[in-house]
């Protein structure tokens, strides 16, 4: 049996490509990693540096954290010229008011102190200020009498309300408080004004018309739920009937910046919600006078 030639092996003339082919891999990832680290944060840069650094070289150094910090101002002016403009805008740092706080004097001193030397160096300072009028205290007004006064005139305007009980006048300190129950203003679970409440606010706000103070109308309510497409909550139902009483006080000329609407709900009851005495209580509307000095928003 004859014997089969053994071929000769043939050279393999492209066993290149595969080193090429790692060489530019590698130099795809060298600039890659190049390009990525040209475009990084300086700190954040700082801070990897160091890093490696520390894991490389096995030293250890607290670093603060880095913080963008604003660069210095290059406006600041010379200390002497910031000295000549404390003396020419000072002159009459020496009459601080003793009610200053002690860093204010403090600084008012140390002008005094700089004017007076640049006087003894022959630097010219402004001219002093003139004398500053003398404050002529404004009539104080008597507010207790003048609550009093207002709380007459409602209880003359609202009569025969007071003595049955449906309306409460209360004076207090700060205001005068006028509880109009809601059954006499508005139907169940409505914010309109019922035609017999009308003439009731109208002698009210007659009454107050004459005055200054500021006015908050406040609607209350009692524990009942409500919820409807024009009420989803009491919130909204008290703060309704309070606006439908400030629209007729305005309507009536009282000015509307004298005026505030508050809408408490369920959550400043004068009662028991237990019965329907302390249901009806709860159930209304409270017209606050404030007193003249008080801002409209100071009742709480």
């Amino acid at each position: 049996m004859a014997r089969r030639k053994r071929h000769d092996e043939h050279d393999n003339h492209e066993a290149w490509a595969i080193p090429y082919g790692d060489l530019v891999t590698l130099l795809l990832a060298f600039f890659v990693v190049m390009y990525a680290m040209s475009s990084v944060n300086e700190g954040k840069y700082r801070v990897l540096s160091d890093s490696l650094s520390e894991a490389f070289n096995g030293t250890h150094s607290a670093h603060a954290p880095t913080v963008d910090q604003d660069p210095p101002s290059s406006l600041e002016l010379p200390r002497s010229q910031v000295h000549r403009l404390i003396a020419a805008a000072l002159p009459g740092t020496a009459r601080m008011p003793l009610a200053a706080s002690p860093g204010a004097q403090a600084h008012a001193a140390d002008a005094v102190g700089v004017t007076d030397a640049l006087t003894r160096q022959g630097v010219a300072a402004a001219p002093a200020a003139a004398e500053p009028a003398p404050i002529v205290p404004l009539p104080t007004v008597d507010s207790s009498a003048e609550l009093q006064q207002v709380a007459a005139q409602v209880s003359a305007a609202m009569g025969a309300l007071v003595t049955s009980g449906q309306v409460h006048v209360r004076r207090y300190q700060n205001w005068v408080a006028v509880d109009i129950s809601t059954d006499i203003l508005f139907g169940s679970g409505m914010a309109r004004l019922s035609p017999p409440a009308v003439p009731v606010l109208q002698h009210l706000a007659d009454a107050l018309k004459p005055f200054t103070n500021a006015i908050h109308v406040e609607g209350h309510t009692d524990d009942r739920p409500i919820r409807t497409a024009e009420f989803p909550s009491n919130w909204e139902l008290s703060a309704a009937r309070a606006a439908s009483v400030v629209h007729l006080f305005m309507d009536r000329g009282i000015a509307a910046q004298r005026l505030a609407v508050i809408g408490f709900g369920q959550q400043r009851p004068v009662a028991s919600n237990l019965s329907a005495f302390g249901r009806n209580a709860n159930r209304r509307v409270a017209v606050v006078i404030l007193d003249g000095a008080a801002a409209p928003d100071g009742h709480l």
